[in-house]
């Protein structure tokens, strides 16, 4: 997810807890660590600064994002607040894990994918059911801060049942997505899902030997095919890969590219962010 809706999540996990009886410090203590903790992931932005090999693209979520080092991230919350606010809760601890744990998990559900079981496997895990910015997740983290404005009493309460429903449309997008997914998979060679940011709407990337074919489907409508990709099986990927390290990175983390050689550029590219001609992915050399 982009990091509006980590930030978000972060407080409605926070809006979700009974402050009543709690004092000033309590309370600073548990906003910096649900909101802290739903970012701490993406502290691997700074890679940029050192990645002189090309590597941005694996490092960033990769094992920052991964499940076993969620429990770390929630210790170093919980001295953070031991030191700063001089509070030693462990529920403190208790709650940045869980905040961590939903940043990680949930960037699983777009296409970008996480490091998820780095280091013990390093490929990038992508279910592509749930887009980078889901409004459905704003709207109902929206209306749960609205009613809590309203009714402080029952705050938490609006919070807790903000968590229930968009773990329902979770499951519900993914669901469908799941659905479509296997409807393709067994007519073509591969298959990836991304969704589109109008729900229960996904792009259907399939490769079947040098063609990509991407279709917009959902399980109301007719599957309509939107774009027609030919991939370049004999582009000398390993020219490619020796004058731009970052295109080798691109080719390891998709699940399948587009290899382009037209006599004017040597590339690759990611098929499932292809829009109006170009994918945002898209790594290559001039000839």
């Amino acid at each position: 997810m982009d990091s509006i809706t980590h930030t978000l999540f972060g407080l409605t996990l926070y809006g979700a807890v009974d402050k009543r009886n709690l004092d000033k410090n309590h309370k600073r203590a548990y906003l910096v660590t649900t909101v802290g903790a739903s970012l701490i992931p993406d502290i691997d932005v700074i890679s940029r600064l050192w990645d002189t090999s090309g590597q941005y693209q694996m490092w960033h979520r990769g094992i920052a994002h991964s499940i076993f080092l969620t429990p770390l991230w929630a210790a170093l919350f919980f001295l953070i607040c031991a030191v700063i606010f001089k509070i030693k809760d462990k529920k403190l601890f208790l709650l940045g894990w869980l905040a961590v744990f939903i940043h990680d998990t949930s960037d699983l559900f777009n296409a970008w994918g996480t490091g998820y079981l780095e280091p013990f496997l390093n490929n990038r895990i992508t279910f592509g059911t749930i887009p980078i910015i889901d409004f459905v997740f704003w709207v109902i983290m929206g209306i749960a801060f609205i009613l809590s404005k309203k009714n402080k009493q029952k705050s938490p309460y609006y919070f807790k049942m903000a968590w229930a429903f968009m773990s329902l449309h979770l499951i519900i997008q993914s669901a469908q997505g799941l659905l479509i997914y296997n409807q393709y998979d067994e007519k073509y060679d591969q298959v990836a899902l991304s969704a589109h940011f109008v729900p229960w709407t996904y792009s259907v990337i399939v490769k079947q030997d040098d063609t990509v074919t991407i279709f917009q489907d959902n399980l109301f409508q007719e599957e309509k095919e939107q774009y027609v990709l030919f991939s370049n099986k004999d582009a000398d990927l390993d020219y490619l890969f020796s004058q731009r390290p970052e295109a080798k990175t691109l080719y390891e983390w998709s699940p399948f590219v587009v290899l382009v050689d037209d006599g004017k550029r040597l590339g690759l590219y990611d098929p499932r962010f292809y829009r109006d001609g170009q994918s945002f992915l898209f790594e290559y050399i001039e000839r």
